[in-house]
């Protein structure tokens, strides 16, 4: 049966900009959740201290909780090589982390989808980065996976591989057996693209899914597509609670189920408040005890 976790949507700032919330206090609030295991992210400001990686595990596993994966955004179709020789090095970095975390995935992504970079160009760079890394993640224990990413919170362009063309052509470049996808449907929709489309080209090399359910606040896809090169998340999008957005939980998890997934799901909502998460949560444990029923 698949496994939960929760990822801090809510607090990134809290946690990786200003300091007004600690790992501590995160690990807390989200232990009392009917979860597995918490994701955590790279950019942590308390992570610069490589000594509060092991406390944060100890306190995590003290809630009866593992931390399965971490979340990192590796940028590595920059023009300049050795920008990306220097993304390959924080990559590897957080390949450590993650596994001095006690962690199983490492996200990676294919880097900003600028302008001035052709897609050749682009998935070349974006393989060659990732290609660089799996060495150093088979040695540590870990599989890196990518992510069929929107828009990482502090970038300005959003993800190279955003489109489902792109994002496929760059997995198919990538043959290892410590590397796969995750797994996200409301990042399809931003895509303008079909969530289940996308799932049926690449679901036997999901590992792990990212579960939320996305909707615009007002506009279309079209004005979002506008605001897509300032920095960060444009403010028409919204995070809702899951089963009450776009997504098909019922086909996906029928599809994930079909090809024998057994992975982690990390939630990334609750941006409203902790009770909304817990909706969330809910709402997958009811829907996971439907789709695997014999692991139930």
């Amino acid at each position: 049966m698949p496994k939960l976790a929760a990822f801090p949507k809510a607090f990134m700032d809290q946690l990786c900009v200003d300091g007004t919330m600690t790992v501590r206090q995160w690990i807390d609030l989200a232990a009392t959740l009917d979860i597995d295991g918490l994701e955590f992210y790279c950019g942590f400001l308390e992570f610069k201290d490589r000594a509060n990686w092991a406390v944060s595990r100890r306190i995590v596993e003290g809630h009866g909780l593992t931390i399965p994966m971490l979340c990192c955004s590796p940028d590595f179709t920059h023009p300049d090589p050795a920008f990306r020789r220097q993304q390959v090095d924080l990559q590897r970095g957080w390949i450590d982390m993650t596994a001095t975390l006690g962690g199983q995935f490492c996200r990676v992504l294919s880097g900003q989808r600028r302008p001035e970079v052709s897609r050749d160009d682009g998935l070349r760079y974006a393989a060659e980065g990732i290609q660089a890394c799996l060495p150093h993640a088979a040695a540590a224990g870990v599989t890196l996976v990518i992510e069929n990413h929107y828009k990482d919170n502090y970038w300005q362009y959003p993800e190279f591989a955003q489109r489902m063309d792109v994002f496929c052509d760059l997995i198919a470049r990538i043959d290892a057996p410590n590397f796969g996808v995750n797994y996200d449907p409301s990042n399809t929709i931003l895509a303008g693209e079909d969530p289940l489309e996308l799932l049926r080209h690449v679901k036997h090399r999901v590992v792990t899914m990212h579960a939320s359910d996305r909707y615009l606040a007002d506009g279309t896809i079209d004005d979002l597509r506008r605001e897509e090169d300032s920095v960060g998340y444009a403010k028409r999008l919204r995070h809702g609670t899951i089963g009450r957005g776009l997504n098909d939980y019922d086909a996906i998890f029928s599809e994930l189920a079909g090809v024998g997934f057994n992975g982690w799901i990390s939630i990334e909502d609750g941006v409203d408040g902790i009770e909304q998460l817990r909706e969330s949560v809910a709402f997958l444990r009811r829907k996971i005890a439907r789709h695997w029923p014999e692991s139930s």
